[in-house]
């Protein structure tokens, strides 16, 4: 998620902060950070929420209340502690078919709208953090729901037919079939109609019984908001995670919304989202509030939880004191209770996450700080049990890189095969793998191509992974053992067999059992599971190297180029001389130079080399290294050499 650090600010209020020493605490005891950028006039924080938190840290409150207690700083704003104000309307009719599934359905009715561009503060906030502005209402709802994390959607009243001067929502179950045409996405013209399976939740107009929205995923097309609007109706609600989940995967339509619902927000936030929203509304649009229904079928209150001392410091390998425990719970906004022995613990209401003791003492651990907690010495922490797989699996590795094979790991998905996914990732990756020769004939493909980058003259790979058929009406599956070899670029010319059969020659010396590998077009793989079932318990764990230093350096991206150079020289020239002299004049951009020929006769030797070029910043083009083999052809020339 991206946070704004002048957003953050207003709910910090004045602070000694910077916007990197923030990012630096938050990575320290709550997120991992993934960046920080200036952006015009603000610095945006980039930092990964994961579902633990993200029912209350998905929006910019969420991260300030977070900073606030790991700095022991109260928010000086915090729209979450004053009660929303909203008066009542009775031209709202809500009926909501199951109170599981939708527990809360709020919407209020806003006249006198001015649909136009949205102030500048406004644009700027939502573009710091890579929203699209569209309009004054959109933009509000958007921006709310980064403010405060609950998703809203606005309706344009006038499109409603009302019943008995009404304007009615109704909140079910879709029938198998049935029909809900969407609201475009990011960037494009067309609406998307999906059909459902009777699994969804749907908002409905309740006067036509036509699906306006799938409840939690995304908004219909009906009732659209757009410049000639005057009337618009705003919609917050709480809706069942598992349900909205289900629905926003099947669809594929995991959008903003979508991924707050389904990490289930406190379903009192509803309120203070409504109030939040129309205030601004009436604000920028210049419009007039009339009214909110809210239908609250079912409220949660947050546990009572008890929080030892003792389990506390027992997990956290620390010796907190009961005084510091209870100021780090008040600092997250817990109601705490000291009791004997530890604490009678309320998180706050906006923590749906806080639910037992482990819960608790996670909070105590991280706002004190990671850094405190004691690890435990290596001679204490006990002899792990012996992982076949993994004994073996590594004995096979080594077997295999000491004969210049590299490992790969490729995708467990594929476009067409056995075993189809009921909800698939890509339109490419719709089908789990039934063996990996395919991906592995693909890799030798794609990298046969660098064997002279690499100065190799042949290609060799292999892969350790799991595969998946059909059996016995489900999905059957094992974990099996590839091997690949290619010769340069010209495809496959049968001699790969032999590698291929050398290495099984060396996996059966290695492991003691008959390893059998039948290539195919230079690849061979068997059911390593099998194999597994052949070998012995292993009864301990191969010693390994420590201290080894190894040093890495990124690779290029760009294409390399080759050139290669034959030439006579005197007989008894050092090879290595040429070689010293062709590389001193070919610039930086040469990567390698490889001998490949040489032969004497009638007094001279020829000296064949292949000289590779590549750059970090760039694609090369011929011209340039044209120009670096004129040189090269000079100095040659220069030392009384003869280029054939």
């Amino acid at each position: 998620m991206k946070v704004s650090w002048d957003w953050l600010q207003d709910y910090i209020g004045e602070t000694e902060l910077t916007a990197e020493k923030a990012a630096e605490l938050l990575g320290m005891h709550s997120f991992e950070l993934e960046g920080i950028e200036k952006v015009g006039d603000d610095t945006v924080i980039e930092v990964d929420i994961l579902p633990n938190r993200a029912s209350d840290c998905l929006c910019h409150r969420g991260i300030a209340r977070d900073l606030a207690s790991v700095t022991a700083s109260p928010l000086e704003n915090d729209p979450l502690v004053t009660d929303p104000t909203l008066t009542s309307t009775d031209l709202i009719d809500i009926s909501i078919a199951d109170q599981e599934a939708c527990p809360r359905f709020a919407a209020s009715l806003i006249t006198e709208v001015k649909v136009g561009e949205s102030p500048d503060w406004l644009k700027d906030r939502l573009e710091a953090i890579g929203q699209r502005p569209i309009n004054n209402i959109v933009d509000a709802t958007n921006y709310v729901m980064f403010a405060i994390g609950q998703p809203i959607h606005a309706y344009d009243a006038d499109l409603f037919p009302q019943v008995d001067g009404k304007w009615k929502f109704d909140i079910r179950f879709a029938e198998a079939g049935e029909q809900v045409s969407l609201i475009p996405e990011g960037g494009k013209d067309e609406e998307r109609v999906v059909e459902c399976q009777g699994t969804e939740l749907l908002i409905v107009d309740g006067s036509s019984n036509t699906p306006i929205g799938l409840a939690g995923v995304k908004g219909g097309s009906f009732a659209g908001v757009h410049a000639g609007t005057n009337k618009v109706i705003i919609e917050t609600a709480h809706f069942h995670p598992t349900i909205t989940r289900k629905t926003a995967r099947r669809l594929g339509i995991v959008i903003d919304a979508s991924k707050r619902f389904e990490n289930e927000p406190s379903r009192k936030l509803v309120p203070y989202t409504q109030q939040a929203v129309c205030d601004l509304i009436v604000d920028i649009a210049s419009a007039k509030y009339e009214g909110t229904v809210d239908v609250l079928l079912e409220d949660v209150a947050n546990p009572e939880v008890f929080v030892s001392l003792d389990k506390t410091n027992a997990v956290l390998g620390l010796d907190l004191t009961a005084a510091e425990v209870a100021d780090i719970l008040n600092r997250i906004g817990a109601e705490v209770t000291e009791m004997e022995g530890g604490f009678k613990v309320i998180g706050p209401w906006e923590r749906t996450d806080l639910n037992i003791q482990a819960d608790f003492i996670e909070e105590i651990g991280r706002i004190h700080g990671y850094d405190h907690v004691a690890t435990v010495p290596p001679e204490k922490a006990g002899v792990p049990e012996l992982n076949k797989r993994h004994y073996y699996s590594e004995q096979i590795r080594k077997t295999l890189i000491d004969l210049g094979y590299s490992e790969v790991i490729t995708s467990s998905f594929r476009n067409k095969d056995m075993v189809q996914l009921k909800s698939a990732l890509a339109s490419d990756k719709s089908c789990l793998r039934s063996g990996l020769t395919k991906n592995l004939t693909e890799a030798l493909d794609k990298n046969a191509g660098f064997a002279d980058l690499l100065g190799k003259q042949d290609t060799r790979i292999f892969e350790i992974g799991t595969v998946f058929y059909p059996e016995d009406g489900g999905v059957g599956e094992h974990v099996a053992l590839a091997l690949g070899a290619r010769i340069k670029q010209s495809g496959y010319s049968g001699k790969e067999d032999k590698l291929i059969q050398a290495a099984a020659s060396a996996l059966s010396e290695s492991l003691g059992v008959s390893v059998e590998l039948k290539s195919d077009k230079g690849v061979a793989e068997i059911n390593f599971s099998e194999l597994l079932n052949k070998l012995p318990e292993p009864t301990a764990y191969e010693a390994i190297e420590v201290g080894k230093e190894i040093a890495y350096k990124p690779f290029s991206v760009y294409q390399h180029m080759s050139r290669d150079i034959a030439m006579w020289v005197d007989e008894g020239t050092d090879s290595e001389e040429v070689k010293s002299l062709l590389a001193k004049h070919a610039g930086d951009l040469l990567v390698r130079i490889d001998q490949f020929d040489e032969f004497t006769k009638d007094g001279r030797t020829s000296l064949g080399f292949r000289l590779i070029f590549q750059a970090v910043d760039r694609t090369l083009t011929d011209e340039e290294i044209n120009e670096v083999m004129e040189i090269i052809y000079k100095q040659v020339a220069e030392k009384g050499w003869e280029v054939r």
